[in-house]
């Protein structure tokens, strides 16, 4: 079983949207991100959504998959899953949507918000900043926090998950009322050609 991803270009696959390949874009990114900004034809399958039904959605796939997030990290993760129970014919988008976007593709863009990855970058700053200057003028023990959230940092680094990220994903501001479920991610994607 080869888990390592196959890179796709935004202009491949942009070349393959335009040629009318045999492509399924599957974005594994929340559905609130997706609603902001999203590759036009592409289907939102949220990660946690995909691992929890990775081999009844794969049985339901018969051609080429890329899968997309905001930067190839969570789109990685789904490539394993899929590739877990047999599915070898998924491959990541480089550099994700932002560069599908840039590489002129296209695209939809709905309602604004900060993406996931910018969202734990400011929770994250915005904490370490807190434990310091909180250890400097309240109590010294306030920049366990400051450490805590570098130790956090390194271990997402070493294991490429994100802890903060998941639990960003599970705050109101990014949900919508469109939350893909199971049944709804069965029912719109493509039936199978065989």
């Amino acid at each position: 079983m080869n888990t390592i991803p196959q890179a796709t270009s935004p202009e491949e696959l942009k070349d393959w949207i335009d040629t009318g390949t045999d492509v399924v874009v599957l974005d594994v990114r929340s559905a609130a991100e997706f609603e902001s900004l999203h590759i036009k034809g592409s289907y939102n399958v949220p990660l946690p959504l995909l691992a929890e039904h990775t081999e009844e959605l794969a049985a339901k796939l018969d051609t080429k998959v890329v899968l997309v997030c905001q930067s190839g990290v969570r789109a990685t993760e789904a490539k394993t899953n899929l590739a877990s129970v047999g599915f070898g014919n998924a491959h990541v988008l480089s550099g994700g949507v932002p560069a599908y976007k840039q590489a002129g593709g296209g695209t939809v863009e709905g309602s604004k918000r900060w993406d996931l990855e910018r969202q734990v970058r400011m929770a994250a700053g915005s904490l370490v900043v807190a434990g310091l200057v909180g250890g400097k003028f309240l109590s010294p023990q306030l920049r366990t926090v400051a450490g805590a959230i570098g130790a956090g940092l390194t271990f997402s680094a070493a294991t490429n998950t994100c802890a903060m990220g998941k639990a960003l994903a599970k705050m109101p501001w990014n949900k919508t009322g469109n939350e893909p479920t199971r049944a709804s991610v069965l029912a719109q994607l493509p039936p199978k050609k065989s």
